[in-house]
């Protein structure tokens, strides 16, 4: 039996298991969520954990290695960060449209108990300053994705430029690499059991109930999820990167299923690139780069969530948004997705952001909140999906580059 359909059968069972224990037996979930679910799901989280700081360091600094020439360096990370922001863009302006199309906050709702304490998020400038690490280690230490980038680019690019001088610690990080590769492999062996305990718990806490009175809301958000993955990174796939739609999909699914069961693009960011390199023919050298800066900068699938939600909550609150304000609305959710780590519930953070900005009460996140948990597995498989597609587009792009490049060496040869 495949991977992907053991751990589609995990959730599966988690799923109903936790919504039979929540109906029938309370007491009963309570216990074996203390003591089976949650150490379960924790567990295979951690386990992730642990490789993705080294992985996002040994495979950043050995794709900017490998691409060798600082031109192409910029070359490719230009086109990435333009493909990343444009289907941000794309995703927050579909997920305005259907929430304007189908008004999910036009329903009765007590907002007089809703509560919630919302995190400072950065600004924009304090984003963008604080990419350079003053400390490396720290950087690695706190899981400051941004910062172990920044770091990571700067020693490539040393390797780059030194070349042979450096051939030891460039093959002492290939070796890293394939240990980290193995140990991913160890781990996946895990996953089906990892997802189960990780939707029972998700679906026992929630149950039925609390997804019956958001019911709109989820309807609309994953239905921007769904038409942002069947038409924008379709289109991208088959016109930018020159492959079948429904094959990507196909082959980038077992990914997608680990990012479901665990909500985090960073987490899942192990998988997601064995599973571009080896499924999709994406090479070593594009996907290196390409995924860990997605997993970090790329977040279409929140993105559409907090357009959704702002106008969720602005109808719920019988406030009418300006046309200058959704603009805004666009603009703080593209600059926030950049400035925010990928990990479980980060999209909330962003939101309060986002709410701030439209001067809408922050309160209003405490609606959502009970039924966020599932809406985050959803659009972290959609995330990681954008960081793909994106990985394929440009791997096509960039090959006349390397039949130039093979030309002029054969010349010289």
């Amino acid at each position: 039996m495949k991977l992907t359909t053991k751990i589609f059968i995990g959730l599966f069972l988690g799923a109903i298991v936790g919504l039979v224990l929540h109906s029938t037996a309370p007491d009963l979930f309570s216990t074996l969520d203390a003591y089976l679910f949650s150490p379960l799901g924790t567990v295979f989280l951690n386990l992730i954990k642990m490789l993705v700081v080294p992985i996002v360091f040994f495979s950043i600094t050995l794709g900017t290695a490998s691409l060798g020439d600082p031109k192409k360096l910029g070359r490719i990370g230009g086109k990435t960060v333009a493909f990343f922001l444009a289907t941000t863009t794309i995703a927050i302006s579909i997920a305005l449209s259907l929430a304007y199309l189908f008004q999910p906050g036009n329903i009765d709702i007590d907002t007089s108990g809703a509560e919630f304490e919302s995190k400072e998020a950065p600004t924009v400038v304090e984003t963008f300053t604080n990419i350079i690490p003053t400390n490396p280690i720290a950087a690695m230490t706190d899981g400051n994705m941004l910062q172990i980038i920044a770091f990571s680019i700067f020693i490539g690019l040393g390797l780059a430029m030194l070349g042979k001088k450096t051939q030891g610690l460039m093959d002492l990080l290939e070796q890293g690499n394939e240990i980290l590769m193995y140990l991913v492999n160890l781990i996946m062996r895990f996953a089906p059991y990892g997802a189960f305990g990780l939707l029972a718990s998700a679906i026992g806490s929630m149950g039925l109930d609390g997804a019956q009175a958001m019911f709109m809301y989820m309807v609309v958000v994953i239905a921007g999820l769904f038409l942002h993955g069947a038409i924008t990174y379709s289109a991208a796939v088959k016109f930018l990167g020159k492959r079948s739609p429904i094959a990507f999909f196909k082959g980038f699914f077992p990914a997608m299923t680990v990012a479901f069961s665990t909500s985090s693009s960073s987490s899942t960011l192990p998988v997601s690139m064995k599973t571009a390199q080896e499924n999709l023919k994406v090479p070593k050298s594009v996907s290196s780069f390409v995924q860990p800066l997605g997993a970090t900068i790329n977040m279409d699938g929140t993105a559409i969530m907090q357009g959704v939600a702002t106008v969720f909550i602005a109808q719920v609150y019988s406030v009418d948004l300006s046309f200058a304000q959704l603009v805004m609305v666009v603009l703080t959710a593209v600059l926030a997705s950049i400035g925010t780590a990928g990990v479980p519930g980060v999209g909330l953070i962003m939101l309060a952001m986002v709410l701030n900005q439209v001067n809408l009460p922050v309160e209003g996140i405490a609606l959502i909140i009970g039924i966020d948990r599932l809406l985050d597995m959803t659009r972290t498989a959609l995330n990681i999906t954008g960081d793909a597609a994106c990985a394929v587009v440009v791997s096509e792009t960039e090959k006349k580059h390397g039949l130039e490049k093979e030309e002029k060496e054969a010349m010289h040869a």
